[in-house]
């Protein structure tokens, strides 16, 4: 109990911990789930080029990463609870606006204001778990929400196909929409405001503008955020492209999310182990791990693929996924926490920041290698090999600027 603040009386720990996990997993569902609907959306709005159809994952990244700086500050201002709502409310009209769309431009606009939406509660929840709990709770809090946090993925395209079933895709937005809010009421008529008054933070464009020029002269925070944004580049095109290759080009059909599935708890698994792992070899090390393995697994993986004019068996399709998706499992944590590490001073901007820039990067990135994707996973591959060695080279870059008796502090 000693752990805990006095700020106001809210739900218990159980409650606490189930209604913050799923403010974070809307995130993860928004984004899965529509995966197996891409191909009716592309039919029922009339897109003629269906690599376009990628366009609702990536267009839902963007507003993601845009809608990070805007909340990260905001709540800071006028506290948690009203950027939470403010955030759900934005959701739920992109959602509204996706399901009457009548053309892909209006249904892609509702993806986008998804997106600024879900980017509140997902950024602004954290902090909030940080007001209320400090030091081990708040890791107990956090490590229960993440673990949440990455079954949804495994799970998200089967509920999306489940969807696809019984109704067609509008149904999966109503099925955004209705979460949405019995989340948002739950939240409102349980959980109290965690910032005070005292504590809150004038918004300042000035002071905004000072302090991102500080970070973004940290060479720590700009070269890790950078390594991010490049790798995270070929995952969003992984998950841009992922239906197009199972589903049509190994033409799996309703076996997809099964094969999505397996691929997200190769991260998953990673992610829980990586507590033990740093321990042993530190964010540093094992990040440089990560990486050289990307990189060693993808290029001579591309000649294979090139060999088989793009197209691989499928089991050693999968066979090279997997311990690749692990290492992306590695790299979540670890390169947001050295990108964090020095900004210890101005934390809040400062996660906003990182967030924000690393996946507005990631974004361009991923629609280039999703956008080339021709019925073959050379693109895919190529995307993997090539951002896997421009993120290594800026580690690389990054760890050559820092002081060599600096020590690595994980």
């Amino acid at each position: 109990m000693g752990a805990r603040t006095t700020v106001s009386q809210g739900p218990g720990f159980a409650e606490f911990v189930i209604l913050i996990a799923l403010i974070i997993s809307l995130v993860a569902l928004a984004i899965d789930a529509m995966l197996p609907a891409l191909p009716q959306i592309a039919a029922d709005l009339g897109v003629t080029r269906i690599n376009d159809s990628q366009y609702v994952i990536s267009v839902f990244f963007a507003g993601m990463g845009l809608g990070q700086l805007f909340f990260g500050p905001l709540s800071d201002c006028i506290g948690r609870r009203p950027a939470i709502i403010s955030g759900l409310l934005l959701f739920i009209g992109g959602c509204m606006l996706s399901i009457v769309a009548v053309d892909f431009e209006q249904m892609l606009l509702g993806r986008f204001l998804q997106g600024v939406g879900a980017s509140g509660p997902r950024i602004v929840s954290i902090a909030l778990v940080r007001d209320r709990y400090k030091g081990r709770q708040m890791a107990r809090v956090m490590s229960f929400v993440m673990t949440v946090f990455i079954l949804v993925p495994v799970f998200a395209p089967a509920v999306g196909q489940l969807v696809l079933l019984i109704a067609d895709w509008r149904y999966i937005y109503l099925m955004f929409l209705c979460l949405s809010l019995v989340v948002g009421l739950w939240f409102w008529q349980r959980q109290p405001e965690t910032l005070t008054r005292d504590k809150r933070i004038a918004f300042s464009l000035m002071q905004l503008a000072i302090d991102t020029r500080a970070i973004l002269r940290i060479r720590a925070a700009l070269g890790y955020t950078l390594t991010m944004g490049f790798l995270f580049g070929a995952f969003i095109g992984y998950l841009s492209s992922s239906q197009q290759i199972f589903q049509q080009q190994y033409q799996l059909h309703e076996m997809f999310p099964l094969y999505f599935g397996i691929l997200a708890s190769s991260i998953g698994c990673a992610s829980l182990m990586n507590a033990r792992l740093v321990m042993r070899f530190g964010m540093r090390r094992l990040s440089r791990l990560a990486l050289q393995a990307i990189c060693l697994l993808s290029f001579p993986f591309f000649v294979y693929a090139w060999v088989t004019d793009g197209h691989p068996q499928l089991v050693l399709l999968m066979l090279y996924l997997l311990p690749l998706f692990f290492c992306f499992g590695i790299l979540f944590g670890n390169l947001n926490a050295l990108a964090m590490e020095p900004l210890g001073h101005i934390a809040g901007l400062g996660s906003a920041l990182v967030g924000s820039i690393s996946t507005l990067i990631s974004v361009i990135f991923g629609a280039i290698v999703a956008d080339f994707y021709d019925n073959t996973v050379l693109p895919l591959v190529f995307g993997f090999a090539i951002l896997g060695l421009a993120a290594l080279w800026v580690m690389r870059w990054t760890e050559a600027g820092l002081a060599p008796e600096q020590p690595d502090s994980d």
